[in-house]
């Protein structure tokens, strides 16, 4: 019996797999069950924003030119968001996630991709509001070190306010956005004590480890570019780390159905992508 002959990968793939092995061998910083189709599209405007002609070319730079590395974790991750992006979401966590969260002593919440940080600073302003803010610590992560102090620093440009505020007044806002920044020079600054409870620090969900005994995991559209074994892996992670009885929310587009991880979690308000951990292991 004559065996069947053996795929032999394109090109493209061949040079994408020695690109990302490069990118997490000399800086760990680990893509390689992210999404394929995402990658590829990442990973050319990485080639294209530092002018290589081929992958091949990106990769040796990569491993002989070091300040290359952030311009290629910026390619790599996507950092699009809006504070109280998807208003149904946060106005869901107002009425119906906060009155089981006040039932606590004190709090912990996980953003996890925090992106530029217009998640954490939506979270922080709607704990505030509902007088939760005193009693909680945020963990803010992201792999992207100059988004993560792009996030830590809270400026925004001032023309993307308006959509903000029209977020914000979708959301149950009690207020005006303004009351929670400064405007200068085209720019605007949410106040620094947003962030008074923040913990801002490193994490990649394909390589670290859990933070424990969280209340609330807030991980929006960024499963959708992870394969599925590494979404189970996240699903995984946020299982272990929440709280029985604690909630994750996830992107509109996003769902944990069908992981292995799924009967950990009851369906809390699914519409807005919102589960509950089960009290019990398992059900």
């Amino acid at each position: 019996m004559i065996p069947a002959p053996v795929p032999v990968p394109a090109p493209a793939d061949v040079e994408l797999d020695l690109f990302l092995e490069a990118l997490f061998r000399r800086y760990h910083y680990d893509f390689r069950s992210y999404s394929r189709t995402s990658l590829q599209r990442r990973a050319d405007l990485a080639r294209s924003r530092l002018e290589c002609a081929t992958l091949s070319d990106l990769q040796r730079r990569l491993l002989h030119e070091p300040d290359v590395l952030p311009t290629v974790i910026d390619a790599m991750t996507v950092q699009v968001s809006e504070v109280f992006r998807d208003p149904s979401y946060y106005l869901s966590i107002r009425r119906e996630v906060i009155p089981h969260l006040s039932t606590f002593p004190s709090l912990k919440v996980w953003v996890a991709g925090c992106a530029d940080g217009e998640e954490l600073y939506s979270l922080a302003i709607l704990f505030r509001e509902e007088g939760l803010f005193d009693r909680t610590i945020f963990y803010a992560t992201e792999i992207n070190r100059r988004a993560l102090a792009k996030a830590e620093a809270g400026v925004y440009d001032m023309d993307r306010m308006a959509q903000f505020s029209q977020n914000y007044h979708q959301a149950g806002g009690r207020a005006s956005l303004s009351d929670y920044y400064t405007a200068a020079y085209g720019r605007a600054a949410f106040d620094r004590s947003l962030r008074r409870k923040t913990v801002f620090t490193e994490h990649n969900l394909a390589s670290d480890q859990v933070f424990s005994e969280v209340h609330l995991v807030s991980c929006r559209n960024v499963l959708i570019y992870f394969d599925t074994t590494l979404q189970d892996r996240a699903l995984g992670l946020f299982a272990d780390s929440l709280a029985r009885g604690g909630f994750l929310g996830l992107g509109a587009h996003e769902t944990l159905r069908f992981s292995a991880h799924a009967p950990l979690y009851s369906a809390f308000d699914e519409s807005q992508r919102i589960w509950r951990r089960n009290a019990v292991q398992g059900g």
